[in-house]
């Protein structure tokens, strides 16, 4: 009776795990001129040299973005595009040393001591991979030029699935199109993972 209770506990751990939802929280600044979705929705991406050089990387971004942008109401048109979308995409990855793990032994401590004592910790601490992901989109009109639209978004964190995660950073990034939170501040947009 005992196992059947501990292996029905068992069960019901990984499936509460499988059925919790991923989120990923961002910081979003956006700019906008924009009143409202304009009439002629249509689009093309604008690439720069440095994206020209890598196109299958850039085909990637703009796929991920073309998602984003078609939840907003924006439809890609290369032929009659109302307005050119210029995307950007920075991801840095730091070790951070974890300083819970450090044990010291030193003058004036006459024994072992676990922490931080402002030093660095030696063999005993080990490093944790940290990732630093920003995109960023920019929708100019091509009438005039000028860039009516320009948002942010940032997220940090110890996963490492960066294709996963553009989608969802694009999709945050677009949050409340076309019209940004009052005074442009960055904001936190939360977004489950799908």
């Amino acid at each position: 009776m005992l196992r059947r209770m501990l292996g029905l506990g068992l069960v019901g751990l990984v499936l509460a795990g499988c059925a919790s939802v991923r989120t990923v929280e961002s910081e979003v600044q956006t700019f906008s001129t924009l009143a409202a979705l304009p009439a002629q929705a249509t689009y093309r991406f604008e690439r720069l040299p440095s994206q020209q050089a890598q196109p299958q990387r850039q085909l990637q971004v703009e796929g991920m973005a073309e998602q984003a942008l078609a939840l907003v109401g924006l439809r890609r048109d290369e032929a009659q595009a109302h307005y050119t979308v210029q995307l950007g995409v920075r991801v840095e990855q730091e070790d951070r040393l974890d300083w819970s793990d450090a044990w010291w032994y030193g003058p004036g401590l006459h024994s072992w001591r676990y922490g931080h004592l402002g030093r660095w910790p030696g063999p005993w601490a080990h490093a944790t991979p940290w990732y630093q992901r920003e995109v960023s989109l920019a929708l100019r009109d091509t009438a005039t030029g000028q860039v009516v639209y320009e948002t942010h978004a940032l997220e940090e964190g110890l996963w490492s699935d960066t294709a996963n995660l553009l989608p969802v950073l694009f999709r945050s990034a677009l949050t409340d199109f076309p019209a940004p939170s009052p005074g442009a501040h960055p904001r936190r947009v939360e977004l489950p993972l799908p």
